[in-house]
C-alpha cells in the first residue's frame, strides 16, 4: 500500500473512533511528531537567517527589482 492509501485508511479509522480519550491521544502525539523547520536547518542557515533579520531591523532593504538586477 502506498503512502496516500495508508493515510486515507488511518484518516477512516481515525474518524470512525468514538473513543474520546484516544483522539487526545492521537492528536497530542501528531503535535509532537510535527518537525519545526528551524531545528532541521544547519547551524549556518540559521545564522544566515538571523543576520538577515537584523539587516532588515536595522532598516537595510534591497528592492526586489533592484535584487533581480544584481543577479540577473
Amino acid at each position: 500500500m502506498d503512502i496516500q492509501s495508508t493515510k486515507i485508511e488511518l484518516i477512516k479509522t481515525i474518524l470512525a473512533i468514538e473513543n474520546n480519550d484516544f483522539i487526545q491521544k492521537v492528536a497530542e502525539f501528531v503535535k509532537k511528531e510535527k518537525v519545526d523547520f528551524w531545528t532541521e536547518l544547519s547551524i549556518s542557515e540559521q545564522n544566515e537567517i538571523r543576520e538577515g533579520i537584523n539587516e532588515l531591523d536595522k532598516g537595510k532593504r534591497v528592492s526586489y527589482d533592484s535584487f533581480l538586477k544584481k543577479i540577473s
